[in-house]
């Protein structure tokens, strides 16, 4: 009998980083594909900030929580090993929402084909969510004009370095946010932000002042934190405040007490909060308007590769801690 892994939510976490007792390691033996099912062999699994949201059964949250004894969530790429789909050949390369699982049984609904001559990590790091994310939180929601100052807090990490590199490309003043020396010199030097504050080390008032001296334009949150009030008084009027994650509040049983309002009203604020799963619809817009700034040469990325199903059980405290330089992936 061959068997394969799968790691399941076994309870919900408590606040902080999450222990290991949180899932479930299981072997179970590999199946069969029944009429009109395709087999999927994950090769490559993509690790996210939005799985800590997942975990947790919040009845407002865009998408339902993961359910105790179910396959944690989670999208990656994978090969079609066995088809009796007429959609699917053995061999295809596919991508979708696959969970932490080194196969999966599937009709092959919410999977779509991989063109062919894109490696992996270039998939995970830029054409999938991060580079969906960076997109349609920067041209969705705004206009970015040459000229203007952007601030993006989570600059290092796989969204926030695709934001910035795409704002700068469009001659945007781009201020990165990060948590170390390391990752600052690397959005700044190679990424070519115009400047870089380690909100760990600097003074942050004191650099948004040196590097921001006309004010912020546009705000492109991913972190939440410290940083978050200080940006908010360096706001222009008629300023846009992008939320895409808060990884800084997610571990926390109360989360920190936001901004007062009125400088929303003063300034006229536009604060606008999203997530991905709304506009997965728009996604080959996105592509179109992601993939010619990719082609030009103007998005690098780096990715950080663990190996192993299993290695995402404390791979996942990577998102807390700051550990993780890149795209964070599984490579099974």
């Amino acid at each position: 009998m061959s068997t394969y892994t799968e790691v399941l939510l076994a309870k919900r976490p408590e606040p902080g980083q999450i222990k290991a007792e949180v899932f479930d390691v299981v072997q179970k033996e590999i199946p069969s594909a029944g009429p009109g099912q395709i087999l999927i062999k994950q090769t490559h699994m993509s690790m996210d900030p939005a799985m800590i949201g997942w975990m947790n059964p919040d009845p407002e949250s865009y998408i339902p929580p993961v359910a105790i004894g179910e396959v944690m969530r989670s999208s990656g790429l994978a090969e079609v090993v066995e088809s009796n789909h007429p959609d699917f050949a053995v061999g295809d390369k596919v991508r979708g929402m696959t969970g932490w699982a080194e196969y999966i049984l599937t009709d092959g609904q919410g999977l779509s084909k991989v063109q062919p001559g894109l490696d992996p990590e270039t998939l995970l790091s830029v054409f999938a969510l991060p580079g969906l994310t960076a997109t349609q939180g920067l041209y969705g929601f705004g206009e970015p004009k040459a000229g203007q100052t952007i601030v993006v807090s989570g600059a290092a990490g796989s969204v926030g370095s695709i934001v910035g590199q795409l704002a700068k490309a469009d001659g945007l003043n781009v201020i990165g946010v990060a948590g170390s020396d390391e990752k600052c010199d690397w959005i700044k030097n190679e990424l070519g932000f115009d400047a870089a504050i380690n909100y760990k080390t600097d003074d942050i008032a004191a650099k948004l002042a040196e590097y921001a001296p006309k004010g912020i334009d546009i705000y492109f949150e991913n972190t939440g934190g410290p940083v978050q009030d200080y940006v908010y008084e360096k706001m222009n009027a008629h300023g846009l405040i992008i939320v895409c994650g808060m990884i800084a509040d997610y571990g926390k049983e109360i989360p920190s007490p936001g901004p007062n309002w009125i400088p929303v009203i003063k300034k006229r604020l536009r604060i606008q909060g999203f997530a991905m799963p709304d506009h997965f619809g728009d996604v080959p817009k996105l592509l179109e308007k992601l993939t010619p700034y990719v082609m030009q040469g103007k998005i690098k990325y780096r990715s950080h590769v663990l190996e192993g199903l299993e290695s995402a059980v404390d791979g996942i405290n990577l998102f807390f801690t700051g550990g993780n330089k890149g795209k964070l992936i599984i490579k099974l």
